[in-house]
């Protein structure tokens, strides 16, 4: 039995290069969108204040669609029950690639994420219910402050022109997909209507219809999996389940990992969930979230309105869970399990550089606006208040970490571009190629090429 000493888990540390590769291309995407995803914010915002007000309602509450197919819906829900399910079926790919191939297929580097993020759902939606308790409010809305949107985060970034290093923002982004995960399980199991057993099996055949095109008989037309994948998310929002989970389901259903041949080589350049991710990540983060959020964060701000917001326990609740809740959650579970388990900070960091993705994680703009709308739809008042908090919470958080973050932004500079120094020009950070898969690029270094060689 080897007593050499188990490897320490380096926590912010520099992801692996071909991890990096993939970090980078999907956060340049996420950036646009989320400076998209500000914009529309901000529209919607001036829009619904301004004397055209009314057109705004008009607009987003009239209706369309097929009634017997039980889709006859105003423009605000085709946005959130339509236009989201894309977001969400990202989200799935994203999922089931990291629980494959990226940092949450290894038990010792996903504790870390992972437990930063329950703690960061949990703790937020305790503020919730602890204010909502004293103040006697409604405890439906105790799930809205749990999410972390990574475009409106990334967007910040973009806005203050902040050099994070590569270790932090996959810290960022892969506590935002865990924190996807919690949120697309509550809606599943606590904000279900009553079931339409009928329908809901009839979206489980299409599903498992899909899964047979795709793994079995290889199908790769557009024109098949598209009309599918309306029929499956038709019968899904008809079975009362929230119709996004149809988009979730099939992203994880894709193929993630390339084709191998009789001698173990990859037969594909890129799997299939990785070139369609390409296509619809851009149609995601560039039109389905900036419309739902140009739909759904078109409240009131008048002096009133927002003296009212921080006088009523549900939506106080919301600002704290999201602003408070978020910095001591994430916070304080990354701490726990570099105490708890053998993960260490980078030497390059600090305690306060997690303190500032914390304060990035109180960001929860698109799914908390979602459940929102969920939580409160039979009470309108209320949500109009909670959406506002939401707004706060998130406007709050951004500041806080913009101004944190920018005080840190020389040091980060400087390690973004030892990073990304390439003075051979051959491609490859020189960084990679001093540690030799050793110290610097660590365990997720060495995984990746293990893969390699297998295939």
């Amino acid at each position: 039995m080897s007593n050499a000493p188990k490897e320490r888990t380096s926590l912010f540390g520099l992801p692996s290069f071909q991890e990096r590769r993939f970090l980078l291309e999907a956060l340049r995407t996420e950036t646009v969108g989320g400076m998209l995803l500000l914009a529309a914010a901000v529209v919607a915002l001036v829009w619904a204040n301004s004397p055209w007000g009314s057109l705004y309602e008009s607009v987003r509450d009239f209706h369309f669609g097929i009634s017997s197919l039980h889709l006859d819906l105003s423009v605000g829900h085709w946005a959130s029950d339509g236009l989201l399910t894309i977001f969400f079926f990202v989200a799935g790919i994203e999922l089931k690639r990291e629980l494959l191939l990226g940092e949450l297929r290894r038990p010792a580097a996903a504790a870390l994420p992972v437990v930063a993020a329950v703690c960061g759902m949990v703790v937020p939606a305790l503020f919730y219910v602890a204010v909502n308790a004293a103040g006697g409010g409604q405890m439906d809305g105790w799930a809205i402050p749990m999410a972390t949107d990574i475009a409106f985060a990334l967007g910040v970034l973009a806005v203050i022109g902040t050099n994070l290093p590569s270790g932090i923002r996959a810290f960022l982004l892969t506590l935002a997909i865990v924190d996807d995960l919690g949120a697309i399980l509550v809606i599943a199991v606590f904000y279900t209507s009553a079931l339409n057993l009928p329908a809901l099996g009839g979206a489980l055949a299409g599903l498992a219809v899909f899964w047979f095109l795709h793994q079995k008989l290889r199908v790769r037309g557009w024109y098949v999996y598209v009309p599918l994948g309306l029929v499956i998310w038709a019968l899904m929002h008809a079975s009362g389940v929230h119709a996004t989970i149809a988009g979730v389901a099939m992203g994880m259903l894709l193929r993630v990992v390339p084709t191998k041949g009789s001698e173990g080589w990859p037969t594909e350049k890129e799997s299939p969930a990785e070139r369609i991710e390409h296509l619809v990540r851009p149609l995601s983060a560039g039109f389905a979230v900036p419309v739902f959020a140009l739909f759904a964060a078109g409240v009131g701000v008048s002096g009133d309105a927002l003296g009212e917001t921080f006088r009523r326990p549900e939506s106080l609740g919301v600002i704290l869970g999201l602003f408070a809740g978020k910095l001591i959650g994430v916070f304080g579970g990354t701490y726990l399990a570099a105490r708890f388990t053998r993960a260490r900070l980078s030497e390059d960091l600090e305690w306060a550089d997690v303190a500032g993705v914390a304060l990035l994680a109180g960001i929860g703009f698109t799914v908390s606006l979602l459940v929102g709308d969920l939580a409160f739809a039979d009470n309108a008042e209320t949500g109009e208040y909670v959406k506002a908090a939401v707004l706060l919470g998130s406007l709050l958080s951004a500041v806080a970490a913009a101004v944190f973050l920018k005080f840190r932004d020389a040091r980060y500079k400087r390690l973004w571009e030892e990073e990304n120094r390439d003075d051979d020009h051959d491609g490859i950070p020189d960084i990679y190629e001093r540690s030799r898969g050793t110290v610097t690029e660590g365990a997720a270094g060495r995984a990746d090429r293990e893969v390699n060689r297998e295939g």
